[in-house]
C-alpha cells in the first residue's frame, strides 16, 4: 500500500488529464523559478550600479566628463541602464537645447525633464520584466491544480460504478492522485506570489530613487541653464 501511494506512483497512475495539469504546473513552476533567479540577479546588479553612479555623480565630478566616460563604456559595448541612463538622456538633451539660440532656460529644462521621464519609463519596463508572468502563475496555479483535483476525484468516483464493493481502499489511490495536483498548484503559486510582492516593492524603491534623481538633476541643470544664459546676455 505504501508503494502504491508513493508520490511517483501517484503521478504515473493518474489520469491523462490530471497528468497534463501536473505537467503544466511543473512547467510553470520551473519557468517562474528561472525568472525569480534572473530578477534577483538583475535587481542586485541594478542596485550596485545605482549606488556606484550616485557616489560618482555627487563626488563633484564635471558632468561633461561623467557623460564622456559613459560614452567610452558604451563604445566598448557595455549597456548603460538605470540611473546613469536617465542622466545621459537628460544631459544629452540639455546640451542640445542649450546650444540653440533664443531658447530660454525654462524651455531647456522642460525639454530635459521630458527626456528623462521617457528614459525613466524605459527603466521601469526593464525592472518590471517577468513580473506579470509571476503574478499570473501566483493567481492561476491554485485554480489549475484544483481543476486537476476535481477532475481526478470525478474520475475516481466514476470507477466505483463498476465496483462490487465500495471501500475507502478503493477510492483512496484515485483521490490521492488528484490531491497531488492541488499540492503542485500551491507549490507553483506560493514562491511566485512571494517573489512578485518582493520584486514589486523593489520596483517601487527604484522608481522613487529615479524620480528623486530627476528632480535633483533638474535643479542642477536649472542653475546651469540660467548661468549660461546670463553669460550670453553679458557677452551680447
Amino acid at each position: 500500500m505504501e508503494e502504491q501511494l508513493s508520490l511517483i506512483d501517484l503521478v504515473l497512475h493518474a489520469s491523462f488529464t490530471v497528468q497534463l495539469v501536473m505537467a503544466l504546473l511543473l512547467l510553470a513552476s520551473m519557468l517562474s523559478w528561472y525568472m525569480i533567479v534572473q530578477r534577483i540577479i538583475y535587481f542586485r546588479n541594478s542596485h550596485d550600479d545605482m549606488i556606484n553612479f550616485e557616489e560618482q555623480f555627487w563626488s563633484g565630478i564635471d558632468l561633461s566628463q561623467l557623460y564622456r566616460e559613459g560614452n567610452e563604456r558604451a563604445a566598448e559595448g557595455q549597456t548603460i541602464v538605470g540611473m546613469e541612463s536617465i542622466f545621459r538622456a537628460g544631459f544629452k538633451e540639455f546640451s542640445r537645447l542649450a546650444q540653440q539660440p533664443g531658447m530660454d532656460s525654462e524651455a531647456v529644462i522642460e525639454g530635459s525633464r521630458r527626456t528623462m521621464r521617457v528614459a525613466m519609463l524605459r527603466e521601469e519596463e526593464r525592472l518590471e520584466r517577468h513580473l506579470p508572468f509571476l503574478a499570473s502563475v501566483g493567481s492561476t496555479s491554485p485554480y489549475i491544480g484544483l481543476f486537476g483535483t476535481v477532475w481526478g476525484i470525478m474520475h475516481s468516483f466514476r470507477g466505483l460504478a463498476n465496483a462490487t464493493q465500495a471501500t475507502l481502499a478503493t477510492v483512496a489511490p484515485g483521490i490521492s492522485e488528484a490531491l497531488v495536483a492541488t499540492a503542485m498548484g500551491l507549490f507553483a503559486a506560493i514562491p511566485a506570489v512571494m517573489a512578485y510582492n518582493r520584486f514589486a516593492a523593489r520596483v517601487d524603491m527604484f522608481t522613487n530613487r529615479y524620480d528623486t534623481f530627476v528632480d535633483e538633476f533638474s535643479s542642477i541643470l536649472y542653475r546651469q541653464a540660467y548661468a549660461l544664459r546670463s553669460r550670453e546676455k553679458k557677452a551680447g
